[in-house]
């Protein structure tokens, strides 16, 4: 029964699984961030400023 807590087979794996679920929770949140209208104006605001005047 001791050899059930002490194997790490499968270990890394699960943890490339939780990693990718993570990146793609955050992905999401920017994703839905990004959409925002207040966040789209503000950029564009940002962008507008960047550029040299004409």
């Amino acid at each position: 029964m001791t050899d059930l807590w002490t194997d790490e087979e499968g270990a890394s794996t699960a943890e490339y699984a939780i990693v990718t679920m993570a990146a793609v929770a955050i992905a999401g949140v920017l994703v839905a961030v990004m959409r925002s209208g207040s966040v789209q104006s503000l950029l564009l605001v940002f962008g507008v400023r960047a550029l040299p005047p004409p």
